[in-house]
C-alpha cells in the first residue's frame, strides 16, 4: 500500500426540508445530539462544548466509556454548500479524519451527503483485517441521515 493512501466513505439521502434547517442541524453541534447515531451509543457521555457558537470556529469534545474521547472543530461552512469538520479521534487510537457534509438542492428538498476521509494508518490496515471500516461506518451514516431526515421534517427522531 501507498504511504499516502486515504479511505473515504459516503452516504447521502434526501431531505425534505428548506436548506436552511438542514445547515443549522449540521453546524451547530448542540443539534447533533437530535440526530448522530454515536450520540445514543454512551448514556455517560461527557460533551463540552468551546469556540464559536456554531460555525466556523466551533468545537465539541466528548468523552465516554463506550464512544472513547475525541474532538471536532467546524473549519468550512457556507450555508449554500458544505460544512467540513476536522474530526480528531483520541482514545480508544488516535485518527484524525475529516467530514464533510454537502448540500444541493434536489426538487423539493436538499440531498446531504455525508463524507468521511482519512489517511490509512498501520492501525486501520491492521483492524481491516478483522472488520471493513465501510461496512461498519456506512450503516452509521445512514442511521444518522435518517434522524437527521426525521429532525429536519419535523419528525421524532429515534437517537
Amino acid at each position: 500500500m501507498a504511504a499516502n493512501e486515504s479511505f473515504r466513505i459516503e452516504r447521502s439521502a434526501v431531505i425534505h426540508a428548506s436548506p436552511d434547517a438542514v445547515f443549522a442541524l449540521v453546524e451547530d453541534f448542540h443539534h447533533w445530539t437530535d440526530w448522530s447515531p454515536w450520540e445514543k451509543l454512551d448514556a455517560d457521555l461527557k460533551r463540552t462544548y468551546s469556540g464559536a457558537a456554531r460555525g466556523v470556529g466551533a468545537v465539541y469534545a466528548w468523552e465516554g466509556k463506550k464512544a472513547g474521547s475525541g474532538r471536532m472543530e467546524i473549519v468550512a461552512a457556507d450555508p449554500a454548500s458544505r460544512v467540513v469538520v476536522k474530526l480528531d479521534f483520541i482514545k480508544p487510537f488516535a485518527a484524525h479524519n475529516t467530514a464533510e457534509f454537502t448540500f444541493a438542492r434536489e426538487g423539493e428538498g436538499v440531498r446531504v451527503t455525508w463524507a468521511m476521509t482519512g489517511p490509512v494508518t498501520l492501525l486501520s490496515k491492521v483492524m481491516g483485517l478483522f472488520f471493513s471500516t465501510e461496512k461498519f461506518l456506512g450503516p452509521q451514516f445512514e442511521e444518522g441521515l435518517a434522524n437527521m431526515r426525521r429532525v429536519a421534517e419535523g419528525e421524532p427522531a429515534t437517537v
